[in-house]
């Protein structure tokens, strides 16, 4: 697949009129140790010449805000559906959305719905997730964008779980289907008996809601082998992919280097 293809991403710049600058997705996998394949795929914004999430998050106003909310969407399944990720089985799609640029839920995810349906992307197997870090002007708003999305049939998520504004307060408002917890509890985890004991006490949480717990920012064997033996199944991090433009990593994982 050519640079331009994906810079194209499908929707021939139209999702990214009037925004003022263009931007493409990264795609890092969410491994299943267990099953030793992609669990997910996490589509992370970046800039045409390469360019950070902070590069292109910069350019994002309050004036643009929606705009950019929707083109993540609309660019994130388009570029999925050409790298082939509805053709692995049971991968899924996570995309980080805006809450305080959604403004009623039912209407701000037709873009999303048409995009899926245009592509034959399973709207089933797509994740929204919404960063803890974040600052929630209104909860209840947020609560009714989880309620809707999950009505619609579209699973959810909090990202960076442990690092923001609200901690257990956001999830004591709603319960999304998935947490992912964040670096700075997972960081050196094998070594450090507090975050062992926060990361134990989180996962029984867990259990009792139904939420599937997620662990990213892995970088070292010793702390995934931690979190696989407390009962975590689903890893990301660069030891085991870096966010990559093309292509998606493959059907499987091989997980054994690192869990060594």
């Amino acid at each position: 697949m050519t640079a331009e293809r994906i810079r194209g991403g499908g929707c021939g710049g139209q999702c990214t009129e009037g925004l003022g600058f263009d931007f493409t997705m990264a795609f890092q996998p969410i491994g299943d140790v267990g099953g030793g394949r992609p669990w997910a795929h996490e589509a992370l914004v970046r800039g045409l010449d390469g360019q950070g999430a902070g590069w292109v998050l910069s350019q994002v106003t309050e004036a643009n805000r929606y705009a950019f909310d929707q083109a993540c969407r609309v660019k994130a399944i388009e570029l999925a559906a050409s790298l082939g990720m509805g053709q692995q089985p049971d991968t899924r799609l996570s995309i980080n959305f805006l809450p305080n640029a959604v403004y009623q839920p039912e209407a701000c995810i037709r873009a999303t719905l048409a995009a899926a349906r245009r592509t034959g992307f399973p709207p089933e197997r797509i994740i929204f997730e919404v960063t803890e870090n974040e600052r929630v002007v209104d909860g209840a708003h947020l609560k009714s964008i989880f309620t809707e999305y999950k009505r619609q049939g579209f699973h959810t998520a909090i990202d960076d779980f442990g690092s923001g504004y609200s901690g257990l307060n956001l999830l004591a408002e709603f319960q999304p289907d998935i947490i992912k917890l964040d670096m700075e509890l997972t960081r050196s985890i094998d070594t450090d008996r507090a975050r062992r004991s926060i990361v134990s006490a989180i996962l029984t949480v867990c259990r009792d809601l139904g939420i599937t717990p997620v662990a990213e920012g892995i970088e070292t064997p010793g702390e995934a082998t931690a979190l696989r033996d407390l009962g975590i199944t689903l890893l990301q991090g660069y030891l085991f992919a870096r966010p990559a433009v093309e292509p998606l990593v493959g059907p499987t994982m091989d997980f054994a280097p690192a869990l060594a």
